[in-house]
Parts: C-alpha cells; structure tokens; sequence
C-alpha cells in the first residue's frame, strides 16, 4: 500500500522529496526528475501531457497528486496594447496580474497575494480584505500565462518581471523567493534575476533579511514621501517602519548586495508634489546609490487624491536631476482597463465560482 494516502499538490514538493515519494511508490528516482522538469521547466500543467512518462506512472500520479495550477478567468485589452487578467486559483479565490509591453520590453506584473493587509490609501487593494499569501507555484503560474500571452499577442518574449501586483511581497517572503528561485533556475524557466524586481511598501526587517539572503533581484521601495508625517498619512505602515528605519534597513542592504534601490514616487496633487518634497527626497536618496521612478497616479473610486499637473511633475523631476539623481517619469499603462499601478482590485467575484463550479 502506498505511503502517499492523499493527493498532494506536487509542485509544493522538492525534487528530493518527490524522489523519496517515488520510490515509496515502487519507481525509479530519476523519473521523479522527468516529472519535475515537466512541472517547472516545460511548464506542464496536466500528467496526461507529460509524453515520455509511462502510462503507469501517469496513473500513480494522477492518483496521488494534483496540479494545482492558476487557470486564466478573464482578461481585457486595453487601448495601449496592455492586457490585464483576472487569475482564478484552485481555490476560486481570484487574483490580477498585467502584461505590459513597451518597445523595448515584456513585462509581467504579478501579485504575491490575494488581496492586501497594509491599506495604503491611495491603492485599490489596500482596500481589499488580505484572503492569504500565494504559494509560488501561483506566483510562477501568473508569469507563464502572461508570457504565453506576449508571445500570442505581440510574438515577442517576456523580458521582464515586477512583483507590483496585489499584496506586499515581502509578507509571503518565503514563497515569493521561492518562486524567484524556480523562475530563475535552469531547471525552471531561466530568466536572469536582473530582469526582476520585488516592490515593497518597506518593511525594515524583511529589507535586512533580502540583504542577509544576498538576492540577485532588483529591489524598489513605494516611498510617495520622504517626510514621516506625510507618509503615515498615506501608508499606515510607515508608523512601524519609519523613513530613518527603512533608510538604515536599505543601507544594510545595499552593503550586502551592492544592489541600488530604485524608490518610486506618485506626485499627488496639493499633497507631495513641490519642491521642498523633492528636496526631501533628495536628501533620502543620498543614504545609498538610487534611482527615482516618479510614477503618474491613476485615480480610483475609494480615494480623492489626483495626479499632480504635468509642469509640477516635470519641476519636481528636473530638481532631483539637478542633484545628480537619476530620474525617469513613468507613464501609466492600460489605465482605461483599471490595469495602472495602484488600480488592480478584484471585482468578479461571481465569475469565480460559475468558472470552478
């Protein structure tokens, strides 16, 4: 009798594990490692398709696990050629992910969680209840779709990948490294970790321990402010991470990977938009090398706050460059599908159960 009794999600298994499963089910262990470059490196989502596995075997797995992989619910187009998709898990809990191209590049926008716990007031998922993490098999799933979906749509490869999605990556740290891992490795689909980058809200200790880890990845911090009380007012997080903690935490950090930070600023209208803010945030820049990614505000309907105007955008832009910072002023994509950084936020949750039903 077998000693797997029930149908595990295989993908949540190590190969030494599924090696050690293998042969208590009467198989040789180097056909664990077939299987396991079908789940990670073919991206395989179904045992009937893996064609070089008996038909045996094919039936013990089917009998002793599942794949729990991430299905496509719906997805949108917009205008400027973003394509926004609703993701709904094996649990019908839904999530949203975002392709973006440019002329130069693929991007993949993914989420690490369902939902949000940090209520940052100027984002649409900050207003979603936080459901729970994602498993990185989730997280690696939303990146294969929506590079099947570059290369569908436009013929052209996923270039790059951006944890900005729903949740705070660095409250799922382990699954979401985990899932860096796998879409990384050789044996999963080999992209460099320099065409990643993990945003976070910054949570100081968690920056530290990305430090202590050395990660190869990109990290970016949503600043918005580079004063305390202004921040608070917009991140409640920042209460318990404060700028003076996130600037020693990304300090530690830098001098353990000799990543640069890039920190990313909405300019909001009447809030954080002149240029005794830009001055704050010079001064924030100059605890490690940076770059500034002023980022335009895509308004939405729990909140008041509006993109400032382009002349104060560009005079807040062209004081950081006087301080010799780098600074990029990124417009904003798929915007006419809620697809925009700061709008993801569920809204089918019907559609949810009439697909797993």
């Amino acid at each position: 009798m077998s000693t797997v009794n029930k149908k595990t999600d295989i993908r949540s298994l190590s190969l030494e594990t599924l090696q050690q499963q293998f042969i208590q089910l009467g198989e040789k262990a180097f056909r664990a490692k077939q299987v396991y470059e079908w789940l990670w490196k073919k991206s395989c989502f179904s045992f009937d398709d893996m064609s070089n596995i008996s038909k045996e075997l094919r039936h013990k797995l089917q009998d002793n696990y599942t794949i729990n992989n991430v299905k496509i619910n719906s997805s949108q187009f917009s205008a400027d050629k973003t394509i926004k998709n609703s993701f709904i898990l094996h649990d019908t809990h839904l999530i949203e992910g975002v392709l973006i191209p440019a002329a130069d590049r693929m991007t993949a926008c993914v989420s690490s969680q369902v939902g949000c716990s940090l209520t940052c007031k100027f984002c649409a998922t900050g207003y979603m209840e936080r459901k729970r993490n994602l498993n990185p098999d989730e997280i690696y799933d939303q990146v294969v779709l929506i590079a099947q979906q570059a290369q569908q749509n436009y013929n052209q490869p996923l270039s790059n990948i951006v944890y900005m999605g729903m949740g705070e990556p660095l409250l799922n740290y382990g699954n979401v490294l985990k899932s860096i891992e796998r879409i990384t490795a050789e044996d999963g689909l080999n992209m460099a970790a320099k065409r990643i980058t993990v945003s976070t809200a910054g949570i100081a200790k968690m920056i530290k321990k990305l430090g202590d880890d050395q990660v190869k990845f990109n990290l970016a911090l949503s600043l918005h402010a580079a004063n305390d009380e202004k921040r608070n007012t917009i991140m409640p997080i920042n209460e318990q991470n404060s700028l003076m903690a996130l600037a020693e935490a990304l300090k530690y950090y830098y001098q353990k990977t000799k990543n640069a930070v890039t920190y990313e600023y909405i300019v909001f209208d009447g809030f954080n938009d002149n240029i005794k803010d830009a001055a704050e945030l010079a001064k924030f820049c100059r605890h490690l090398p940076c770059k500034v990614n002023i980022i335009e505000y895509n308004p939405i309907s729990f909140a008041s706050f509006i993109n400032a105007g382009e002349d104060k955008i560009e005079a807040f832009a062209a004081y950081l460059r006087k301080q010799g910072i780098i600074t990029n002023v990124r417009r904003s994509r798929g915007k006419d599908i809620d697809a925009a950084c700061g709008q993801l936020a569920v809204k089918e949750k019907a559609a949810a159960v009439e697909l797993a039903s």
